[in-house]
């Protein structure tokens, strides 16, 4: 395998709509978190003013990331992915690891902080890719091929799990079950360990009484509409709401403490509150933009590598977005994840912004 050198200029389509969501993103964190920031830190624009301090960060990753080949992602892989397994180690140690929300998924001093599983996941990508593309005629085995990439996985949503974060954990599992797949694994191999994956995941939501409430909450969210169907109702009440046209830029009812800090996991409801219909519509149709350009992108790198890199990257954002637009209209049974480049959050932010700069490179290298 050779190295790319030949350069052209970066997927500029690509880069436009991941810049209009960003800015999409910081407008509706700030209408969503005005009303909860003032009451809480004395500070209307509290999360917005962090936000834009994460989009600043996470913009400069992109751009210091989109001019560094793509195969020095290839050549460190191992070692990124060694660094995230040992911070998903000392994420679970109390004293280095936070615990927010019933889960010890973040590292840091204060209010700020890294989640290692969200690094985890590109970490896994750039392996994977990397493990792919050396050894694709293998994947066709059970034991030499499929076996021991899927394990690998397997380990890191363990760990994941033991903090635990199902979504963050769901998310990277299915990026990987989509790269192995395309590259080539049998589907016969996969009828059979999707049946252990669904017992699997049965018995993941069965030994934690939570779990349990939220797939119970998710069929019938009225049957306990104060406690673990109170969520999905008011992001259904947000939504409902907002018609056509919404009810305007920062006029949502529901961020007014009805819905539990919408500017994170349920931004989309409050988005879809003041914008409406139309503007829902609008932000799919940007993602399905960027995954577009992400899928030619893949298609036409110059080699395995960076095909199936490229395809890492489009298969966690369109299965984050899929998961989180899911619980947001009462589709899927609630889980934390964040609605990429849209909600608060600077691990998934950073992340996102850093993964959009690996395609941007790639793209440079494009035959298409």
């Amino acid at each position: 395998m050779v190295v790319p050198t030949k350069r052209t200029t970066p997927d500029f389509i690509l880069m436009i709509v991941t810049f209009t969501l960003l800015a999409i993103g910081l407008i509706m964190v700030y209408s969503a978190s005005a009303i909860w920031a003032e009451y809480k830190f004395n500070d209307s624009f509290f999360f917005a003013k962090r936000q834009t301090l994460f989009a600043g960060v996470g913009v400069a990753a992109m751009f210091f990331i989109m001019n560094i080949n793509y195969w020095t992602w290839r050549t460190w892989s191992k070692t990124f992915l060694l660094v995230c397994f040992l911070l998903l180690i000392l994420v679970l140690i109390p004293g280095i690891g936070n615990e927010r929300n019933g889960s010890r998924s973040w590292i840091g001093v204060g209010a700020f902080s890294i989640q290692p599983s969200e690094f985890m996941k590109l970490a896994m990508i750039a392996f994977l890719a990397k493990y792919l593309s050396e050894r694709q005629k293998l994947i066709t085995s059970f034991k030499k091929g499929l076996i021991p990439s899927l394990g690998l996985a397997f380990l890191a949503f363990s760990m994941i799990m033991l903090q635990p974060d199902l979504g963050t954990g769901t998310v990277m599992m299915g990026t990987c079950v989509v790269m192995i797949f395309i590259a080539g694994a049998r589907v016969s191999h996969f009828a059979f360990l999707g049946l252990l994956g669904v017992a699997g995941f049965i018995g993941l939501i069965a030994s934690a009484p939570y779990r349990i409430k939220r797939i119970t909450s998710f069929l019938d969210p009225w049957s306990d509409p104060l406690v673990t169907g109170f969520q999905i109702i008011q992001s259904l009440y947000a939504i409902g709401p907002g018609g056509l046209f919404g009810l305007g830029l920062g006029e949502s009812r529901q961020k007014f403490f009805y819905l539990p800090e919408p500017q994170t996991d349920f931004i989309f409801a409050i988005l879809s509150e003041e914008l409406g219909f139309i503007g829902g519509s609008f932000i799919l149709l940007l993602f399905a933009l960027l995954l577009w350009r992400g899928i030619r992108i893949a298609l036409g790198a110059p080699d395995l590598y960076g095909s199936f890199l490229a395809v890492g990257i489009i298969a966690m954002v369109a299965i984050q977005v899929m998961i989180n637009i899911g619980v947001v209209t009462g589709l899927m049974p609630v889980t934390g994840i964040t609605l990429p480049f849209l909600s608060y959050g600077g691990s998934s932010l950073t992340l996102m912004l850093m993964a959009i700069g690996v395609l941007l490179n790639i793209s440079r290298y494009s035959r298409l």
